[in-house]
Protein backbone atom coordinates (compact mmCIF):
# COMPACT_ATOMS: atom_id res chain seq x y z
CA UNK A 1 0.00 0.00 0.00
CA UNK A 2 0.97 3.15 -0.87
CA UNK A 3 1.80 6.59 1.71
CA UNK A 4 -0.99 7.96 0.13
CA UNK A 5 -3.32 5.02 0.00
CA UNK A 6 -2.67 4.52 3.42
CA UNK A 7 -3.34 8.04 4.17
CA UNK A 8 -6.48 8.40 2.13
CA UNK A 9 -7.90 4.87 4.41
CA UNK A 10 -6.29 7.02 8.03
CA UNK A 11 -8.78 9.52 6.94
CA UNK A 12 -11.38 7.46 6.44
CA UNK A 13 -11.10 5.40 9.84
CA UNK A 14 -10.94 9.27 11.11
CA UNK A 15 -14.11 10.63 9.37
CA UNK A 16 -16.28 7.08 10.31
CA UNK A 17 -14.94 7.12 14.01
CA UNK A 18 -15.50 11.07 14.71
CA UNK A 19 -18.91 10.06 13.55
CA UNK A 20 -19.79 7.05 14.98
CA UNK A 21 -18.25 8.01 18.46
CA UNK A 22 -20.54 11.69 18.37
CA UNK A 23 -23.69 9.60 17.32
CA UNK A 24 -23.42 6.98 19.54
CA UNK A 25 -21.05 7.63 22.13
CA UNK A 26 -17.33 6.47 22.79
CA UNK A 27 -18.07 3.14 25.31
CA UNK A 28 -21.32 2.10 22.42
CA UNK A 29 -18.77 2.20 19.72
CA UNK A 30 -16.43 -0.45 19.00
CA UNK A 31 -13.54 -1.11 16.82
CA UNK A 32 -15.30 -3.50 14.53
CA UNK A 33 -18.12 -0.49 13.86
CA UNK A 34 -15.55 1.34 12.57
CA UNK A 35 -13.87 -0.02 10.59
CA UNK A 36 -17.44 -1.86 9.27
CA UNK A 37 -18.16 2.23 8.47
CA UNK A 38 -14.78 3.17 6.83
CA UNK A 39 -14.97 -0.13 4.82
CA UNK A 40 -12.26 -2.15 5.71
CA UNK A 41 -11.65 -4.72 8.08
CA UNK A 42 -11.04 -4.95 11.49
CA UNK A 43 -8.05 -6.84 11.11
CA UNK A 44 -6.29 -3.53 9.06
CA UNK A 45 -7.11 -0.89 12.69
CA UNK A 46 -3.61 -1.76 13.91
CA UNK A 47 -1.51 -0.45 10.87
CA UNK A 48 -3.15 2.94 11.52
CA UNK A 49 -3.93 2.65 15.53
CA UNK A 50 -2.33 1.09 18.37
CA UNK A 51 -5.42 0.85 20.35
CA UNK A 52 -9.41 2.48 20.69
CA UNK A 53 -7.33 5.10 23.16
CA UNK A 54 -5.15 6.24 20.42
CA UNK A 55 -7.94 6.55 17.91
CA UNK A 56 -10.46 8.18 20.34
CA UNK A 57 -8.08 11.09 20.68
CA UNK A 58 -7.30 11.15 17.34
CA UNK A 59 -10.73 11.30 16.34
CA UNK A 60 -12.06 13.81 18.40
CA UNK A 61 -8.77 16.00 17.24
CA UNK A 62 -9.75 15.47 13.58
CA UNK A 63 -13.90 16.70 14.67
CA UNK A 64 -12.65 19.28 16.45
CA UNK A 65 -10.17 20.43 13.36
CA UNK A 66 -13.22 20.07 10.85
CA UNK A 67 -15.64 22.23 12.99
CA UNK A 68 -13.29 24.84 13.81
CA UNK A 69 -10.96 24.85 10.73
CA UNK A 70 -12.97 27.85 8.93
CA UNK A 71 -12.89 30.42 11.90
CA UNK A 72 -9.18 29.33 13.10
CA UNK A 73 -8.17 30.44 8.99
CA UNK A 74 -9.79 33.87 9.77
CA UNK A 75 -7.48 35.41 12.39
CA UNK A 76 -8.43 38.19 14.36
CA UNK A 77 -10.60 40.50 11.82
CA UNK A 78 -13.99 41.12 10.81
CA UNK A 79 -14.01 38.02 8.99
CA UNK A 80 -13.21 36.46 11.81
CA UNK A 81 -15.99 37.94 13.67
CA UNK A 82 -18.79 36.73 10.77
CA UNK A 83 -17.04 33.05 11.80
CA UNK A 84 -17.51 33.88 15.13
CA UNK A 85 -20.79 34.50 14.97
CA UNK A 86 -21.96 32.13 12.16
CA UNK A 87 -20.69 29.32 14.64
CA UNK A 88 -22.63 30.72 17.35
CA UNK A 89 -25.88 30.72 15.40
CA UNK A 90 -25.63 27.17 13.69
CA UNK A 91 -24.33 25.99 17.40
CA UNK A 92 -27.75 27.15 19.11
CA UNK A 93 -30.16 25.88 16.07
CA UNK A 94 -32.48 22.57 16.21
CA UNK A 95 -30.22 21.52 13.63
CA UNK A 96 -27.29 20.95 15.90
CA UNK A 97 -29.24 19.48 18.45
CA UNK A 98 -30.49 16.95 15.44
CA UNK A 99 -27.22 15.76 14.27
CA UNK A 100 -24.92 14.80 16.56
CA UNK A 101 -22.59 13.05 14.10
CA UNK A 102 -21.56 16.22 12.79
CA UNK A 103 -21.92 18.55 15.58
CA UNK A 104 -19.59 19.72 18.94
CA UNK A 105 -17.06 17.16 19.47
CA UNK A 106 -17.13 18.39 23.32
CA UNK A 107 -20.59 18.75 23.60
CA UNK A 108 -21.25 15.23 21.97
CA UNK A 109 -17.95 13.43 23.52
CA UNK A 110 -16.74 15.73 26.35
CA UNK A 111 -18.91 13.88 29.26
CA UNK A 112 -16.91 10.63 28.23
CA UNK A 113 -13.45 12.07 27.25
CA UNK A 114 -13.48 13.49 31.33
CA UNK A 115 -14.14 9.76 32.73
CA UNK A 116 -10.81 8.99 30.56
CA UNK A 117 -6.98 9.28 31.34
CA UNK A 118 -4.19 9.58 28.96
CA UNK A 119 -4.64 11.36 25.37
CA UNK A 120 -8.61 11.44 25.06
CA UNK A 121 -8.69 13.65 28.24
CA UNK A 122 -6.10 15.61 26.79
CA UNK A 123 -7.25 15.77 23.63
CA UNK A 124 -10.60 17.19 24.85
CA UNK A 125 -8.91 19.58 27.45
CA UNK A 126 -6.85 20.61 24.59
CA UNK A 127 -10.27 21.51 22.58
CA UNK A 128 -11.55 22.92 25.61
CA UNK A 129 -8.86 25.33 24.93
CA UNK A 130 -8.65 26.18 21.25
CA UNK A 131 -11.94 26.13 20.64
CA UNK A 132 -12.81 28.30 24.30
CA UNK A 133 -9.73 30.86 22.60
CA UNK A 134 -11.82 31.37 18.85
CA UNK A 135 -14.92 32.23 20.62
CA UNK A 136 -13.11 35.57 22.00
CA UNK A 137 -13.64 38.41 20.19
CA UNK A 138 -10.70 40.53 19.28
CA UNK A 139 -10.81 43.06 22.61
CA UNK A 140 -11.45 39.92 25.36
CA UNK A 141 -7.71 39.12 25.02
CA UNK A 142 -6.51 37.98 28.18
CA UNK A 143 -10.11 37.18 29.54
CA UNK A 144 -12.49 34.22 29.89
CA UNK A 145 -15.14 35.13 27.99
CA UNK A 146 -14.30 32.76 25.33
CA UNK A 147 -14.40 29.94 27.75
CA UNK A 148 -17.38 31.04 29.51
CA UNK A 149 -18.62 31.32 25.74
CA UNK A 150 -17.74 27.77 25.12
CA UNK A 151 -19.78 26.64 28.70
CA UNK A 152 -22.59 28.56 27.88
CA UNK A 153 -23.09 26.31 23.93
CA UNK A 154 -22.29 23.29 25.44
CA UNK A 155 -24.42 23.85 28.48
CA UNK A 156 -27.20 24.82 25.94
CA UNK A 157 -26.62 22.17 23.40
CA UNK A 158 -26.78 19.21 26.01
CA UNK A 159 -29.62 21.01 27.69
CA UNK A 160 -31.60 20.83 24.32
CA UNK A 161 -30.80 17.53 23.67
CA UNK A 162 -32.19 16.44 26.93
CA UNK A 163 -35.35 18.15 25.92
CA UNK A 164 -38.66 15.72 25.60
CA UNK A 165 -39.68 17.49 22.76
CA UNK A 166 -39.14 20.03 20.07
CA UNK A 167 -40.51 22.65 22.07
CA UNK A 168 -38.70 21.91 25.03
CA UNK A 169 -35.35 21.94 22.56
CA UNK A 170 -36.87 25.62 21.14
CA UNK A 171 -37.08 26.88 24.87
CA UNK A 172 -33.44 25.79 25.34
CA UNK A 173 -31.98 27.28 22.55
CA UNK A 174 -33.70 30.40 23.13
CA UNK A 175 -32.32 30.81 26.27
CA UNK A 176 -28.94 30.11 24.99
CA UNK A 177 -29.41 32.66 22.60
CA UNK A 178 -30.48 35.18 25.62
CA UNK A 179 -27.74 34.48 27.44
CA UNK A 180 -25.07 34.43 24.84
CA UNK A 181 -26.49 38.03 23.96
CA UNK A 182 -25.98 38.98 27.52
CA UNK A 183 -22.34 37.33 27.87
CA UNK A 184 -21.64 39.37 24.80
CA UNK A 185 -23.06 42.45 26.19
CA UNK A 186 -22.66 42.74 29.12
CA UNK A 187 -19.51 41.72 30.08
CA UNK A 188 -17.87 43.32 33.06
CA UNK A 189 -15.55 45.73 32.27
CA UNK A 190 -13.50 44.48 35.36
CA UNK A 191 -12.80 41.11 34.12
CA UNK A 192 -11.05 41.90 30.84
Amino acid sequence: MSEAEKQRSHNRILDAAALLFRERGVEATSVVDVMKAAGMTHGGFYRHFASKEDLIAAAFRHAVDNVVSNMECEGISEGREKERQDYIAKYLSQAHVQDRGQGCPLAAMGTELARTEGAPRQAGAQASVRMAALLRDASDVGSDRGLAAMALLVGTITLARLAESEGEADRALEAGHTAMGLLQDQWPKDRL
